[in-house]
């Protein structure tokens, strides 16, 4: 028996489409449903529940304007709306830090595991798979990818806080993604 994409992400895509065509009981419906793992997702990253408060208002108001680009075929719903909530905490951590990073290069194929947190979507298949290929990682590349997506540490972050060499951070980074593309395959 296969899934119908509503029931593997609950609605939430079928929610998005009906968003993206101005439908505002769906996005009331969204929100409720989605906005406490959001909001996990920001208060993690930004530590502070008004900066948290903010961000997700942010959020929902990118989702509102761009609920149309969600593509069901690159992923969830929820790892859509996750990746939004992690991208506006890192543009606020950025902001607050004063100074203009580069952000972390990601390839287009390898999904971003940062609305995936243990503790925040562990009821999600998908953070059940990541987390398993986290596991086969070793623990330094564990400890990389994790402050990297998880605390939005950018590479010069990672080296400076490693004392390595940036290249060697960036190839680190760079082949443990590909690892976990593989294991997620």
């Amino acid at each position: 028996m296969s899934l119908s994409p509503r029931s593997v992400d609950g609605g939430l895509g079928q929610a998005l489409v009906q968003v993206s065509l101005g439908d505002r009981d769906a996005f009331a419906d969204l929100y409720r449903r989605a906005s406490p793992r959001l909001f996990g997702i920001c208060l993690r990253m930004l530590e502070t529940r008004q900066e948290a408060e903010e961000t997700l208002q942010d959020v929902f108001l990118t989702v509102w304007h761009k609920a149309g680009q969600f593509d069901p075929a690159r992923g969830s719903a929820m790892t859509w709306l996750g990746t939004i909530a992690r991208n506006r905490s890192l543009d606020r951590l950025r902001m607050r830090r004063g100074r203009h990073d580069e952000p972390i290069e990601l390839d287009d194929d390898i999904v971003d595991t940062a609305p995936l947190a243990e503790d925040i979507l562990a009821a999600n298949d998908d953070a059940r798979r990541v987390h398993h290929c986290l596991g086969t990682l070793e623990a330094t590349d564990q400890r990389l990818i994790r402050t990297a997506f998880f605390d939005g540490a950018s590479y010069s972050d990672l080296a400076e806080r490693t004392a390595r060499p940036l290249g060697t951070i960036k190839s680190r980074i760079r082949r443990a993604l590909i690892r976990l593309k593989e294991c997620l395959a």
